[in-house]
């Protein structure tokens, strides 16, 4: 096997194909056998869907007596490949929508998954799996991860597929996951040199169209098999994401810097606040005791070297803040400071 090209990614881990995607589904269901821990009475839609659910099957209540302590009320999600075809099986989440506390123990009733066109793709049902526990007693309680979300594995059985015929394209279209007109222009390219002709063509930087080959008509899948396993260079503006919240810097390849100086000191004040206590020298001596407040304040600043930089890359400009014994907060002062003095040629995106 040959060594993939340094900087190499596959076709499809760049790219993806036209049709080639999954779809959402959900519904609203009711979630049974639950240990005390369902919906509270607050919860009106859920006693209304028992009372619905009941008289469905025949049995005739009256609301304002139902207790949902053992009921919950919970949509239930999950994702159709477009492969999918009548009596495949799919994972499911099962989500509480009321004031339950647990899920635990809790068999979820034949619910029907819809589509975003409001037909029902799948059947869901079958006793949930929680990864989390949650206990509680008069004067204390214990949780561990998130007892009001479970999933059924292989919870739903698809009953209708989705009315789309891979085969029978006569034109491919490839989405790029981050456009970009150089990469877009590899995957071309490659595909070209590839199949020996120029049957891919660049529509714009996120897609490319392919004609299939009269060959492949009516099958397909083999050449996408093929050309997705393709090794292409990609390429991408220089961008730096900071992340304030955690102090996270993250700097792209291509990242470079003009000459520029840059100095960076502390100043640290700390204030220390005390109370002094002062006493009657004898017992009986007419005095009071008083306390008096003490402030200590000291001052620390730290004297750094002044850094020129110039032309530097990502390995240069991370080994030079190092060197100045930059912390991540300091480091996002630093690279935005030098982004103001147009020093910093890449996109600077603060999240």
């Amino acid at each position: 096997m040959m060594p993939r090209a340094a900087q190499a990614a596959r076709i499809k881990d760049i790219a993806s194909f036209a049709g080639v995607r999954t779809n959402e589904l959900v519904g609203y269901g009711l979630v049974v056998g639950l240990s005390g821990t369902g919906d509270k009475k607050k919860s009106k839609f859920t006693i209304q869907s028992m009372a619905n659910m009941l008289e469905r099957m025949g049995v005739a209540v009256d609301p304002s007596t139902l207790q949902p302590k053992n009921v919950a009320a919970v949509m239930v999600t999950s994702k159709m490949a477009v492969s999918a075809v009548p009596g495949s099986r799919l994972d499911v989440t099962v989500s509480s929508i009321g004031d339950a506390s647990s899920l635990l123990g809790g068999v979820l009733l034949m619910t029907p998954l819809k589509g975003v066109d409001g037909k029902v793709y799948a059947l869901a049902q079958g006793p949930l799996v929680i990864g989390g526990i949650s206990v509680q007693g008069a004067a204390a309680s214990a949780q561990k991860n998130i007892t009001t979300v479970g999933a059924i594995p292989n919870g739903a059985t698809v009953e209708r597929g989705v009315p789309f015929k891979f085969n029978c394209q006569d034109v491919m279209t490839l989405h790029m996951n981050n456009p970009d007109f150089s990469t877009t222009m590899n995957v071309v390219k490659k595909i070209n040199a590839t199949m020996g002709n120029r049957f891919a063509r660049a529509e714009n930087a996120a897609t490319i169209k392919l004609k299939i080959p009269r060959e492949f008509r009516g099958n397909i899948v083999p050449l996408m098999a093929s050309l997705e396993n393709l090794d292409v260079s990609p390429e991408g503006k220089a961008k730096v994401v900071v992340d304030e919240k955690t102090g996270t810097v993250v700097l792209g390849r291509n990242v470079r810097l003009s000459k520029v100086a840059v100095a960076h000191g502390n100043l640290q004040i700390v204030v220390q606040e005390g109370q002094d206590v002062s006493q009657p020298t004898t017992p009986f001596g007419g005095g009071q005791t008083v306390a008096t407040p003490t402030t200590d304040i000291g001052v620390n600043e730290e004297n750094r070297r002044l850094m020129l930089m110039e032309g530097a890359t990502l390995q240069e400009l991370v080994d030079g803040l190092n060197a100045m014994g930059a912390t991540p907060r300091d480091l996002i002062s630093i690279l935005r400071n030098l982004k103001s003095a147009g020093a910093l040629h890449a996109d600077l995106e603060v999240i």
